[in-house]
């Protein structure tokens, strides 16, 4: 059986109509219908025989679940230098906010140094879902222990008209203003971000659990 067939037979269809309607911009035809738990369990099972290898070079895939998948199967690898060059292969393929977030590599939070000219890389790629995929990597790997703050100017100098890329930097600046406020608020304060992105980050800020009453008020000040 191959891995298109097993995931047919792990179908809900009710869960696919409901999947479909969370990605607009994508057939509903391509969606099977296969749980996200469903999902890493069969890329851990992958992970572990060859099986895996001939589907990751299957590109481009027809079906959701299959670049679903693919993530998945990316994000369990153990060698950083095998993840880069897969993510080489696959990021150009990926059409659906969906899969960029769920694609999230373990072994990058031992290489963060590595790491950096990769994100500068895929920032200046013009491409939707690569530079969501960088700005999302920013945000997981970057705000923390790893922090400086011209990682914040990365993100901020990005101009775009794709929905999705904008949506992630409100996300990527919110999160920054709840784990790096100080170092945040002089983007908003300046209007250093597109007016929709500068909004946007508010009101993601203000539904945050992790961003104080007080702030919360202030940010509400400077929407435009």
């Amino acid at each position: 059986m191959t891995i298109q067939e097993t995931l047919f037979t792990m179908q809900d269809l009710q869960y696919r109509d409901f999947q479909a309607k969370l990605i607009p911009n994508i057939p509903p035809e391509s969606v099977i219908g296969v749980r996200t738990p469903e999902l890493r369990t069969l890329a851990k099972k992958l992970s572990q025989n060859d099986a895996a290898k001939d589907f990751l070079s299957a590109l481009p895939h027809r079906y959701f679940e299959e670049n679903q998948l693919h993530a998945f199967l990316i994000s369990e690898m153990k060698s950083y230098d095998a993840v880069i060059g897969a993510l080489e292969r696959f990021l150009p393929y990926i059409d659906n906010w969906a899969t960029c977030d769920q694609l999230r590599p373990k072994v990058f939070r031992k290489h963060t140094d590595k790491l950096l000219p990769e994100i500068w890389k895929w920032l200046g790629s013009g491409k939707t879902y690569t530079v969501r995929f960088a700005v999302g990597m920013l945000m997981c790997h970057y705000l923390d222990e790893h922090f400086q703050p011209e990682y914040l100017d990365w993100a901020a100098d990005i101009r775009s008209g794709e929905y999705y890329v904008n949506m992630m930097i409100a996300w990527y600046f919110a999160t920054a203003l709840a784990k790096q406020y100080e170092a945040a608020l002089p983007y908003l304060e300046r209007g250093r971000l597109d007016t929709w992105v500068h909004n946007k980050t508010i009101q993601k800020a203000r539904e945050s659990f992790r961003v104080p009453d007080g702030h919360k008020a202030y940010l509400n000040t400077l929407k435009k």
